[in-house]
Parts: structure tokens; sequence; C-alpha cells
């Protein structure tokens, strides 16, 4: 019951598994069956608890579970950040809307990298990186023990770091270009301040974020690559 409570702490926060696309029913069976496999593994050193201590476990594993999730959260969030990166750079932010099923609040690129990256993440296998992950953090924490706060408020400053660097790294060559346009705009409306090129802003960059978001779905796969790899560090850098 210890690690199924953590399971489904980390199954109810963490991409891809959070997507509302999923039943409820069906997430609480995927933490039961994993809780289920790592029970040959934690069941080693567990030592039985009197009905206090068990509660304070169970409160304390929902904890670990809720934090090992927003961890791997916040670091595939820069998918999301560059796609709302692109939309404000390239004039797609006024089509902001909320999208129930990805909980995501964001224009049109916004949620096709989010949805990218989950398909990214389920055809190339990154999610079973992330449940192991899980399952061997039940070796750096187990049953039971306490979170250590300063680790955890370490890996959770790293976590964002890796996040807004990431979402530049992602979006940063089409940012430039979209930058550019704008300074060439501006140019040429001091040269001819009549001809009111920013009317024609607009345009041009949708034109440019259509035409070259193809460099950044090229790079996607490499990127949701290292992203797993940083998630699952996160993972064990927690204790």
């Amino acid at each position: 019951m210890l690690a199924a409570v953590r399971m489904t702490a980390f199954v109810v926060i963490a991409p891809p598994f959070s997507y509302r696309g999923f039943p409820a029913r069906v997430k609480a069976m995927l933490a039961v069956g994993l809780a289920l496999a790592v029970s040959p593994r934690v069941t080693a050193d567990y030592v039985s608890l009197d009905d206090a201590a068990f509660f304070g476990a169970l409160v304390q594993e929902l904890l670990t579970g809720a934090l090992l999730g927003f961890l791997v959260y916040v670091i595939f969030s820069a998918v999301q950040s560059a796609g709302g990166l692109i939309d404000m750079f390239g004039g797609f932010q006024m089509a902001q809307a909320y999208d129930p099923g990805s909980m995501i609040n964001g224009a049109q690129f916004s949620r096709l990298l989010h949805m990218s990256a989950l398909a990214l993440m389920f055809s190339s296998g990154a999610y079973l990186l992330i449940i192991s992950g899980l399952t061997r953090s039940f070796t750096a924490l187990p049953l039971g023990s306490a979170i250590d706060l300063a680790a955890s408020a370490e890996s959770i400053v790293l976590a964002v770091s890796e996040m807004f660097l990431a979402a530049v790294q992602i979006a940063g060559p089409l940012l430039v270009v979209l930058f550019l346009a704008d300074a060439g705009l501006g140019l040429l409306t001091r040269v001819a301040p009549a001809l009111n090129a920013f009317a024609l802003g607009f345009p041009l960059k949708i034109f440019l974020t259509l035409t070259l978001s193809v460099v950044v779905f090229t790079a996607l796969p490499g990127v949701v690559a290292g992203l797993t790899d940083g998630a699952v560090d996160t993972l064990l850098g927690v204790r």
C-alpha cells in the first residue's frame, strides 16, 4: 500500500501519465501494477509499523510521489514553454485558449509541441526510462523514510533552471529569425515612414513561423531524449 501511494501520486502529476486522455481507472490500475512489480524490492528492508507510524508513512509517501511527479512535470514543461515563446513572438498568442484534455492554456504551438512530445515519449519508449527512475527511487528513498528538504529544494531549483534553458534552446533559432524580422521592419519604417511596414509584420512573422517551425520539429526527438535523461537524473537526485 505504501508503494502504491507513491506510485499513484506520481502518475497523477507526472507526464505522460497525467494526460486526461487516460481514464482515472487506468491510472489507478497502472499505479497498483507498478507497486506490485516493485514489492519484492521494497519488502526486503521494510520494518513493520504500528498504526500511527503507518499512517504517517502514508502521508510521507504521498508527499514523496507528488514531489517526484512535480519534478518530472517541471522538466517536461520546457516543451510547452518553448511553444509559448513561439506563439508570443510569432503572433499566435491572440488565439490562446484552454485545452481541458491536456490541461494547457496556450495557443497553437504550445498545444502542438505538447502533443508531439507526448507522442514521442510513447513511440520512443522514453516513458519506460521515467518508470525505471521511479522504481529506482525506492533505493534512494526507502519506504517510510523522510525527505531531505535541502536536497529536494536543490532538485526543484535545478529542474526549473533546466526547464527555462531547454525552452530557450528549443525555440532559440526561430526566435532569432523573428527578432531580426522585427528589426528589419523597424529599419524599413525609419527609412520610409509612410510605408507603415509594421502593418506587414503580422503576416510576415506568421509566414516565417510556419515555414521555419520544421527546424523545431526536427530537433524535438533529441530534445525529448535529453529531457528524459534529465528527469531520471533529477528523480535519483532526491534523497
